[in-house]
């Protein structure tokens, strides 16, 4: 047991001789014995939305879901200086505390590990916003110009075919960790954000005292922009319909690893209110601190605070989407954390001519995965930094977002999607997902392709490959088919309410062609096709436009 009294005189002590000689330490558990929580009542921590998300990926609660000890916290107060925030998913506590006082903490039984996270101190104490609210004069919302230089970078996504369908992230909520969000309380383009409530919560972990997120940086910005914004003549972004929790988490005046714990936080919070996906423009692997920094064999998944953040927050059922990082021109080259985590999705950068912008990081992580999953136009992207008007910027910061918007009209569409089914679709609609590589991934992801599938629904058995049929959807008339290994077969083609509607003997001149066959003659919709020949059987989804 702590002596109480001792103790605070061991710190009035130490203050007298450590001056100012003070850090930001992560100070690690061991254990969560405190009994004022019980994972039978996850309600007294976690928002109806969030025990939703969980039901619906069947995701149990552990001891991770726990608040920290307020034990421990009592225990380690008297030698501390300031609490910043206490980590439940990593199980530690971050406080301002001097050399000597940490070694004291550190001798205590439950204490398993404490790390120097930052030089010098923090701001004041933690604060939040929830419902940011700002009076507004309304404006009419006019139609999109046809010709908005926005448009390519929308449409190599199908973000106007999912528009079109009625998709624009309602009812999904989105967090956003980036260095501010300056200006994003002035742009027009984000008018609707306030007057709606869409802003639906905020917190500050760099300047913990902070009231407000729309300071510092305008590099939030434009990642919010890329999902947020509509501004029919400028930028229409691809989510602008849905809820927006921002922190700030990146010190833009100094690179340490607490910007790595932020993260953690901020993604607990955003657990804690049912956060959907968490969209995440940073990238680290140098601090100021050499002792701090990451070396390409920490790139493994598993290492970096920041990684395994990620990777708890998708294993809680969140959707990650991560920068790959900017590294591609210069030594390091490949990615950085947390676009490393498994079970995220890290996203580089497409130039105009659908190649590798060469800055974009390439992969594969040190244990072999490919790294990034999938890439977006990322080479002067239009959007919104500045009250002046739009601009262009470049880097994979800005090619992530675009990916995250696609995904969250993806979770609007598909509400009983888990996680893993949601990353593996985007995953499936990857322009070269047959083929991926470590430069641009499994491709460019699209929205159709995600919706209806990889376009085969089972796999042939006796390691045949499975049926193929492009293009898909199917906008004129020819549609090709890659199927079995004979000359012939049958094409059975049924609607999506399980009618029959043509049946087909298709013919080929050698069985490494594949099979060409018209269908001007069907009606736009949703299609099922089986196909057989001698061997095998197989079905796969049609889309007709």
């Amino acid at each position: 047991m702590v002596n109480f009294s001792a103790a605070f005189v061991f710190l009035f002590c130490l203050s007298i001789a450590n001056g100012m000689a003070q850090d930001r330490y992560a100070v690690h558990f061991k254990y969560k014995p405190d009994a004022a929580f019980s994972l039978s009542q996850p309600e007294a921590f976690l928002t109806a939305k969030s025990l939703a998300r969980r039901e619906r990926d069947k995701v149990l609660l552990d001891s991770t879901d726990l608040p920290v000890s307020e034990k421990y916290i009592e225990a380690i107060s008297p030698y501390i200086n300031r609490f910043i925030y206490h980590s439940k998913w990593l199980n530690a506590s971050v406080v301002y505390a001097g050399e000597e006082e940490i070694q004291h903490i550190s001798a205590l039984d439950f204490v398993s590990e404490i790390k120097l996270v930052a030089k010098g101190g923090p701001g004041v104490l933690e604060s939040s916003t929830k419902n940011y609210k700002i009076k507004r004069k309304k404006k009419h919302k006019k139609k999109a110009k046809d010709a908005a230089n926005f448009s390519f970078q929308n449409n190599i996504l199908g973000i106007t075919d999912m528009h079109e369908a009625g998709y624009t992230g309602e009812g999904v909520l989105v967090a956003i960790f980036d260095a501010g969000f300056l200006n994003v309380d002035k742009i027009p383009a984000f008018e609707h954000l306030f007057e709606d409530q869409k802003i639906y919560a905020t917190k500050d972990l760099v300047l913990p005292g902070s009231t407000s997120v729309f300071r510092t940086d305008t590099h939030g910005t434009g990642t919010l922009s890329l999902m947020a914004s509509y501004d029919p003549e400028n930028l229409i972004a691809g989510a602008y319909g849905a809820n927006y929790i921002l922190c700030i988490t990146e010190d833009v005046d100094t690179e340490y690893r607490i910007e790595e714990y932020n993260w953690v936080k901020a993604a607990e919070f955003a657990d804690s209110l049912g956060v959907d996906l968490i969209n995440s423009s940073l990238g680290y692997n140098f601090f100021d601190d050499s002792a701090m920094n990451y070396s390409k064999a920490d790139l493994d998944g598993q290492t970096a605070i920041i990684t395994k953040g990620a990777g708890m927050a998708a294993d809680k059922g969140i959707l990650v989407v991560s920068s790959v990082g900017n590294e591609g021109n210069i030594s390091w080259k490949t990615i950085t954390v947390p676009s490393d985590a498994k079970t995220i999705i890290s996203v580089g950068a497409i130039n105009s001519n659908f190649n590798k912008a060469g800055f974009s990081s390439v992969g594969p992580s040190v244990d072999d995965r490919i790294k990034p999953e999938l890439v977006a136009y990322g080479t002067g992207v239009t959007l919104w930094r500045h009250e002046e008007g739009t601009s262009n910027s470049s880097g994979t910061s800005f090619s992530a977002p675009q990916v995250a918007a696609l995904a969250v009209g993806l979770r609007e569409a598909n509400p009983d999607w888990t996680n893993k089914k949601l990353r593996a679709q985007l995953l499936l609609s990857g322009t070269q997902f047959t083929q991926p590589d470590n430069e641009i991934g499994y491709g460019v992801p699209d929205f159709t392709r995600a919706m209806f599938g990889k376009m085969e629904v089972e796999e042939e058995m006796d390691g045949k490959l499975p049926a193929k049929i492009y293009p898909n959807p199917l906008i004129k008339n020819e549609l090709l088919i890659e199927f079995g290994i004979d000359t012939k077969c049958t094409m059975t083609l049924f609607s999506s309410d399980g009618k029959r509607v043509r049946v087909l003997e298709l013919e080929r001149n050698k069985n490494n062609f594949p099979y060409s066959v018209s269908m001007e003659i069907l009606n736009p919709g949703i299609y099922l096709v089986e196909l057989q020949d001698s061997s095998s059987v197989s079905t796969v989804k049609l889309w007709k436009k």
